[in-house]
């Protein structure tokens, strides 16, 4: 197949330092090419990806008016040139506009909550068959699923490959928090659980020195910093964050608000290392309660499922991770959705 991604115009293909879902394109392009398909991509200019075909969008910004109308203008040349027999848009569905009443068929993935009125806006404009909306979870998809249209939740994947698998730890090992550190992802939960059940804690991420999330760092979490056995190590690469989550008795991340995914509870599954959060969002179709860790809904249950992590089999968690958040798990079900909608438009 001959097969046309985009990629938001912010950041680049692979991204020189953060960047989830631009990591997420970069892989499918590469091991899209192995499996023989000609893969075009749209992204920002100095994107090196290794597509066959690169476009860069002219554009640099989604929100602005004027950038959207370039952009919108370039992935019509950029169709018109690589002549794809399926266009997936990991950008906004509004560069999609021109094309949906055409027979190519187009995917389009939201790694947020959809907007309902642009959803069904799309989905009333676009052409019988044509258009189909895949959620980073199932959560997503069944958020979008009332706006109108075709949804499937195809989960993002994490690096099994690199990510090693610890079978097991030592019984002092450390609890480690590894997320942005704002209220929302739960650090000041994590520090009580590691406090009441007598466990070091490593809290690894970035922060916010401005604002509401400047505020909880400086008040909530920077006080607690080398009391009890908390550490703060500051964001971490790849490598690190390998050894890190390999090292841990668990990731503790009791998010407080509805997560569309979070890679970063799959890569822990991936080093064989239990997750303990909450059950929002797209968590309970990661993390099975007592088979790869605990869904909490308060610190007296966190500090309970810190009790009962001896519980837990880490080749089980490294299995889940493998077996339905890997790369190549995830690559088969996009396949198979393309497959399929070439093969709908074709009759």
């Amino acid at each position: 197949m001959r097969l046309l991604l985009t990629a938001d115009p912010e950041i680049e293909v692979p991204p020189r330092l953060y960047g989830g879902i631009e990591r997420i394109v970069d892989v499918l392009v590469r091991r899209l090419k192995a499996k023989g398909h000609q893969v075009g991509l749209v992204a920002r200019e100095g994107s090196t990806c290794s597509a066959d075909v690169f476009y860069p969008w002219p554009g640099k910004s989604s929100l602005s008016r004027g950038d959207t109308v370039s952009n919108t203008l370039a992935l019509w040349k950029a169709k018109r040139d690589f002549r794809p027999d399926l266009v997936h848009s990991f950008s906004r569905i509004a560069y999609l506009t021109p094309h949906l009443r055409g027979r190519v068929p187009l995917v389009m993935s939201f790694q947020r909550e959809p907007t309902p009125r642009t959803v069904g806006f799309a989905s009333r404009l676009a052409a019988p068959g044509t258009l189909t909306f895949t959620g980073c979870s199932e959560y997503i998809a069944r958020n979008g699923r009332p706006s109108g249209g075709e949804w499937l939740g195809i989960p993002n994947f994490a690096d099994t490959e690199s990510l090693h698998f610890s079978p097991s730890v030592p019984a002092d090992a450390p609890l480690v928090f590894l997320s942005r550190v704002e209220e929302i992802k739960g650090a000041h939960w994590a520090i009580e659980i590691a406090r009441r059940t007598g466990n070091k804690l490593i809290i690894a991420g970035n922060h916010s020195d401005s604002g509401p999330e400047g505020q909880y760092w400086r008040d909530k979490i920077v006080p607690e910093i080398g009391r009890d056995g908390v550490e703060y190590v500051g964001p971490v690469d790849d490598v690190q964050k390998d050894k890190l989550l390999g090292g841990a008795r668990a990731m503790v991340v009791p998010i407080r608000w509805n997560e569309p995914f979070g890679i970063v509870f799959a890569e822990s599954l991936a080093c064989g290392t239990p997750v303990i959060s909450c059950p929002t969002g797209a968590l309970p179709e990661i993390v099975r309660p007592g088979v790869e860790g605990f869904l909490i809904e308060s610190i007296a249950e966190g500090c309970d499922a810190v009790a009962k992590l001896g519980r837990i089999d880490r080749a089980a968690c490294r299995k889940r991770a493998v077996e339905h958040f890997s790369a190549e798990a995830v690559l088969a079900r996009y396949l198979e959705l393309y497959t399929r909608l070439v093969a709908r438009k074709a009759k």
